[in-house]
């Protein structure tokens, strides 16, 4: 099972009298459209250069802890035997570890995400077409009706980007993967943004494309043009703040890869760890962890720079002003 961490605020103001004007202004902007009122001269910069916010294991807001379906099947054998006999007492101590987001798809847009890592799985003994999210537990809603309600959230915000990273694929068949292509591509219909050289902001707003679809298996990628390949995700898989700040810290100094990439500030608890731990939940962890993990990522500069950073995923992204801090980062762009 894994976990995570949020941000704080501030967003821009260089030197020059007109970029601190630049920069007043998009300090007072909506986060819900940050991307919109981008200054002028980070319009043309390509979307990997730029520092955007992002959501790791973005739907577990909507987890089952009722028992009505699985554990999934890549938790420890221990947890779905105990699952199996006592989900009642199981569930709901699972759903304190599994749970790493407490707002809604269209809040967390709504607060400047633009970013969305999701874990697509099939649920066991499901007789249905319908696929659904998993961390630990299934999510109830399905990936269709969370596609829909970003599809809406797009319509009424037309200069907005979402990245969509679909991957962790769990029991997906090919005629699975073949039905979700199909969705996608219906509900995203003249929003999607073909796999051609780095997009900017300005090109998909002038084409019209808000979306960007990464997805995890290869094959598909490189049969359809609409899909581009796995996002690197940069996972610590450590349970401290220091221990997490210096993985980045390794990954940062081999250098930045060619597209887009995420560094996740997310901790990592396992199952030794919770039974120690049973009082507190991974939002209690996250909590703790913020202040070292947020002034780590204040620290950072996005661009094309062996050291620059991209996409910077979190869990709770509610917490503090985790967006704005990462928007923020792009003010170094202007100096």
């Amino acid at each position: 099972m894994g976990a995570a961490l949020c941000a704080t605020t501030e967003v821009m103001e260089p030197r020059s009298e007109r970029r601190v004007s630049q920069v007043q202004t998009q300090a007072q902007v909506r986060m819900d459209s940050w991307m919109s009122h981008m200054p002028p001269a980070l319009q043309d910069i390509p979307l990997n250069l730029l520092a955007i916010p992002g959501s790791h294991n973005a739907i577990t807001y909507n987890l089952d802890k009722q028992g009505k379906s699985a554990v999934d099947p890549s938790q420890p054998d221990l947890l779905k035997k105990a699952d199996k006999y006592t989900s009642g007492l199981i569930r709901p101590l699972m759903h304190k570890w599994c749970e790493t987001q407490n707002l809604t798809v269209t809040q967390q847009l709504n607060i400047g995400i633009r970013y969305c890592d999701l874990r697509i799985g099939h649920r066991p003994k499901d007789n249905s077409s319908n696929l659904y999210f998993y961390h630990g537990l299934y999510s109830k809603v399905t990936v269709e009706e969370i596609l829909v309600e970003i599809r809406r959230w797009l319509d009424n915000h037309p200069h907005e980007v979402v990245i969509l990273s679909f991957s962790h694929f769990l029991d997906i068949d090919n005629n699975r993967h073949i039905r979700l292509v199909n969705t996608i591509r219906k509900i995203f219909s003249g929003k999607l943004c073909p796999r051609t050289e780095m997009p900017t902001l300005r090109k998909m707003w002038q084409s019209g494309q808000q979306v960007i679809v990464s997805y995890e298996e290869h094959a598909f990628v490189n049969r359809n043009t609409d899909l581009w390949p796995h996002i690197p995700y940069w996972w610590a898989n450590k349970v401290k703040a220091r221990d997490l700040i210096k993985s980045l810290e390794n990954h940062k100094s081999g250098g930045r890869p060619r597209g887009f990439f995420a560094a996740g500030i997310n901790l990592t608890v396992d199952l030794p760890y919770i039974t120690k731990h049973l009082h507190k939940s991974l939002k209690d962890l996250v909590k703790a962890s913020n202040p070292a993990v947020l002034a780590w990522v204040k620290r950072q500069s996005p661009g094309n720079h062996q050291r620059g950073i991209n996409i910077v995923a979190a869990d709770f992204v509610g917490d503090g002003h985790f967006a704005q801090t990462v928007v923020l980062l792009n003010r170094k762009l202007l100096n």
